[in-house]
């Protein structure tokens, strides 16, 4: 049986990873739940359906990070989970850099090429 397992990450900005998963063509909407076995919901601030229907989320944690909540052992049988994750914080971080570099040099015109 599976569930909705909870991981912490280092991500922080909401607007960044929903704009991570975007680019990575996968469609965003905030808020809503997500349902694991049984009667098992978490409520999450983000979430992103994957092309076989399945829902990752992320949860604001006390801290300020983002936690993913989703049903990892039922992701995990149709596609390399890490590789998952890895892109989506590649692009978060990218993302991120960006960002920073607009900050610190403002009149810049600056882009992230696929």
């Amino acid at each position: 049986m599976s569930h909705l397992s909870i991981l912490p990450t280092v991500l922080r900005n909401e607007d960044l990873l929903a704009q991570a998963l975007t680019d990575l063509g996968l469609p965003v909407e905030r808020g809503g739940d997500l349902h694991g076995f049984a009667d098992q919901r978490q409520a999450v601030t983000l979430r992103a359906q994957l092309p076989e229907g399945l829902w990752l989320g992320w949860c604001q944690q006390p801290d300020g990070s983002l936690a993913l909540v989703s049903d990892l052992q039922r992701i995990g049988r149709s596609r390399s989970l890490q590789q998952l994750i890895g892109r989506i914080t590649r692009r978060y971080a990218a993302l991120q850099a960006l960002a920073s570099a607009q900050k610190d040099f403002a009149q810049a015109r600056l882009e992230l090429a696929l």
